[in-house]
């Protein structure tokens, strides 16, 4: 009798194999950066009632969606006092500490904020408009003393009857022509177009002070000062400031 064939026995491949294991096996959820990697930041300040300087960065934080701790400086502290009243040459309030940074003028605050959220539109997009954003920021930086001293920032006083000084108007009316040719150039509401940027922020004590004292103003300032004035963060550092207990008697004073 001739043999019988008996059948082969399929081939296993190892591949199947490995890919149900594989099933079998689930997948490692990506790990959680640590609590200590996540970055913080603070944002020290002197009088929110006196200060000008505070508003400025406190504003350029708040504008760049920067979230951040305020550490308020009291106002007996040598280093606030001398801010507020313009008696320090080199100012160190407000200081802005971000990811193991520290900055502390606030016109680099608010170069250091446009750097690292470039998204918030602290400065404009275009270069032009840029090189003109810096520009007044930086004459509002380091110009119009003659405004600081005859109009101190307080936004809790109010003096309708206050004698501007000569030199004064000068640094008065420079600053209305420099709102109006923004206002002009790039449509308004604000400086440079739709949202506040940078200069809103470097110009906004001006605005508290022409109300305080009742400077007048023509039509487009006082626009623009009405725009700045009812933005949320406007309102919010406002009623911060009236709610401040502390008064520094140089600069609370009856004209």
């Amino acid at each position: 009798m001739p043999p019988v064939a008996t059948p082969a026995r399929p081939k296993t491949s190892a591949k199947p194999a490995a890919k149900s294991a594989s099933k079998s096996t689930p997948k490692a959820s990506p790990a959680k950066k640590p609590a200590a990697a996540r970055v913080t930041s603070s944002l020290s300040l002197s009088s929110k009632n006196y200060s000008s300087w505070s508003l400025r960065g406190w504003l350029m934080a708040r504008l760049a969606g920067l979230r951040f701790d305020e550490v308020i400086v009291p106002p007996d502290d040598a280093d606030a006092r001398q801010e507020i009243l313009l008696l320090s040459p080199s100012i160190l309030v407000p200081c802005l500490t971000h990811d193991g940074i520290k900055v502390w003028d606030t016109l680099a605050i608010g170069e250091y904020l446009a750097e690292v959220h470039p998204e918030s539109g602290l400065l404009p997009k275009d270069r032009a408009a840029r090189a003109h954003c810096r520009a007044i920021c930086g004459e509002m930086h380091s110009g119009f003393s003659s405004l600081r001293s005859a109009l101190p920032m307080n936004l809790k006083g109010d003096f309708p009857g206050h004698k501007v000084w000569s030199r004064a108007e000068g640094d008065i009316a420079r600053i209305t022509a420099i709102w109006r040719d923004c206002l002009e150039t790039y449509g308004g509401p604000f400086l440079f177009g739709e949202k506040p940027c940078m200069a809103d922020a470097m110009y906004a004590p001006v605005v508290t002070r022409f109300r305080t004292y009742h400077v007048k103003l023509d039509r487009p300032a006082i626009l623009y000062c009405q725009q700045i004035m009812q933005m949320p963060e406007m309102k919010e550092w406002f009623a911060a400031a009236l709610k401040e207990p502390e008064d520094i008697e140089e600069l609370d004073m009856e004209f």
